[in-house]
């Protein structure tokens, strides 16, 4: 075997490795998701009143609970693959901060929409979606690292269209709210967030570039 063929079955097992590492976590909530679904219709049950009730008691415990609860399979199904592809993206290509944005983005946008929502249950992951979409497309930009980059214009090219989610009136019984607030949250963290994580290569010619540049800039001193 030659050292390139060496280097590049090295490279494939530490990709497979990563790849399954990052989908640990994404993989546990939305068989968590299933579950609670599962869980509600094997036994009767309904579990939309521990989704967020805005600015109750009642409703305080759906901030961390409202993500797991769904309307139905199809409201669950819309949700759960977005979310698995997303978070996966997050902990594959942001290993280092992927569990505080996840945290972050699931608890202040809940703590939101308790706080600004309409009065009614909101229940669903799609506040969470949105927060995951939102910093990745704003997280690329800010850093201008051409990976970073290429992840934000996938994620506009697969999930463009739910920007038009934060609108109220487009959809009807959908929580607007979540996904707005959920936008929003995410920008916040891609901003809070920016200078963690994965940050754009420094090569050694650009150093040299900014040493000579300084060094002009004494000498006309």
């Amino acid at each position: 075997m030659t050292n390139l063929e060496s280097q590049i079955e090295t490279e494939s097992a530490h990709f497979k490795r990563r790849i399954r590492l990052s989908i640990i976590i994404p993989f546990i909530l939305v068989a968590l998701m299933f579950i609670v679904k599962a869980v509600e219709i094997l036994f009767d049950l309904r579990f939309s009143d521990s989704g967020i009730y805005p600015l109750t008691i009642k409703g305080l415990p759906g901030i961390i609970l409202s993500p797991f609860i769904h309307a139905d399979f199809k409201h669950l199904l819309s949700n759960s693959l977005p979310l698995f592809l997303l978070s996966t993206a997050l902990f594959y290509f942001y290993s280092e901060i992927s569990m505080k944005v996840l945290s972050m983005a699931w608890f202040f946008t809940g703590l939101l929409v308790w706080i600004a929502g309409r009065d009614a249950w909101h229940i669903g992951a799609s506040g969470l979606v949105y927060s995951l979409a939102s910093f990745l497309f704003f997280s690329g930009i800010l850093r201008r690292y051409f990976r970073l980059v290429a992840l934000s214009l996938l994620i506009v090219f697969l999930y463009g269209s739910m920007v038009w989610g934060i609108f109220p009136g487009i959809y009807r019984n959908v929580s607007w709210e979540s996904h707005m607030l959920g936008f929003f949250s995410g920008l916040m963290l891609a901003i809070w967030y920016r200078n963690e994580g994965p940050q754009k290569p420094v090569y050694e010619w650009m150093l040299e570039d900014d040493d000579e540049g300084e060094k002009q800039n004494v000498k006309n001193d």
